[in-house]
């Protein structure tokens, strides 16, 4: 009940509760990071598992001993309002704080097909100048990477933007390993997840490498109170591309290359292979193509009919707190990187 009527008060009247409630937002998730921070692995990923295993065995004993079954669902039913309430009153009402391009002064709208195909062109180029800056093998596959290395620098990946951009203050403890659920996650086609009850960004372990460092950007953005998932995405690229890694950096510039293709795709075929063969005898690009490939295998390792119910009830997560485009907003970051780039270009 509370829930609902927070929901409707923050989308209809968002001017009244932002930035505060961000800001309370903010310190609430930095002091539950910093529980949870001792651990290297996600917290909630365990505790999910306890809590299962917790209800089954006593749904169990309350069959056995023929207790009421009303009341065992009456206790279970409190447990998940209380869960519920927590994570919206928490974290989730950050859908409805104002776009990201207030906040970091960017003026975002729609664009041509020229302007996206020039943005791609400049994002595959801006990738390929650090393909060789990642360690490969003879074949020019990227080598395995220590995560847990990784997902610390990704953890505080956002200093570096704080003076310019307050909104990216907040926690820099690291990303977490999904160990137990991360493979199921994956199968569901789930590459990240932020919990707003432990206040934990967390990634599997099975996520490829070349979109690794953005993923653990994107999650540890959630974590700052940026709750849309374009926005997330673009605040990955930004983070990414002013890191001191080069990891970091090709990482950021290989997505938002994919991104803007994949857009430019959809509204021009033609174009979109005619760019992705235009360098077809410079070595850097070659790599950045088996990179796409090396992806493109992993995540077909993990496609199932899992993936189609969670898509489901992802879109219908977005949409109840006005994310209109659902799942598909995950795309509409390549108005964010197409906005950047001409900015970048004019300056």
């Amino acid at each position: 009940m509370i829930d609902g009527i927070s929901m409707f008060m923050f989308h209809r009247f968002p001017d009244l509760f932002f930035p505060l409630y961000r800001n309370l937002s903010k310190k609430w998730i930095g002091l539950l990071s910093y529980i949870s921070s001792p651990f290297p692995f996600a917290v909630w990923d365990i505790l999910l598992i306890v809590l299962i295993i917790v209800l089954i065995v006593s749904l169990i004993i309350v069959i056995k001993k023929k207790k009421s079954i009303l009341k065992y669902l009456s206790v279970l039913f409190f447990i998940l309002s209380l869960m519920a309430f927590a994570a919206v009153m928490g974290w989730m009402l950050n859908h409805y704080a104002a776009p990201l391009s207030e906040s970091i002064n960017l003026d975002v709208k729609e664009y041509s097909v020229e302007q996206l195909y020039e943005t791609c062109d400049y994002y595959l180029q801006k990738a390929s100048s650090y393909t060789l800056s990642v360690e490969r093998d003879e074949n020019g596959h990227m080598k395995e990477i220590d995560f847990y290395k990784t997902a610390a620098k990704a953890g505080k990946i956002y200093e570096k933007l704080e003076d310019d951009y307050p909104i990216f203050k907040g926690s820099k403890v690291r990303v977490k390993k999904l160990s137990i659920v991360g493979e199921y996650l994956m199968y569901n086609g789930i590459i990240g997840m932020f919990m707003p009850l432990s206040g934990e960004a967390g990634v599997p372990g099975s996520v490829p490498l070349a979109p690794l460092p953005f993923t653990m950007a994107h999650e540890a953005a959630h974590r700052l109170g940026i709750a849309s998932e374009q926005e997330a995405n673009f605040c990955a690229f930004m983070a990414c591309i002013n890191s001191d890694d080069e990891y970091f950096k090709y990482s950021g510039y290989y997505e938002a290359f994919t991104y803007c293709f994949s857009s430019l795709y959809k509204v021009n075929p033609e174009k979109a292979l005619e760019l992705y063969n235009k360098y077809d005898e410079d070595i850097k690009t070659i790599l950045v193509k088996i990179d796409r490939q090396d992806t493109a295998a992993i995540y077909r390792k993990y496609e199932s009919p899992l993936k189609e119910v969670s898509d489901q009830i992802n879109d219908s997560y977005l949409k109840t707190f006005s994310e209109e485009s659902g799942i598909q907003s995950y795309g509409e970051v390549t108005d964010y990187l197409i906005a950047w780039y001409l900015k970048e270009k004019k300056d």
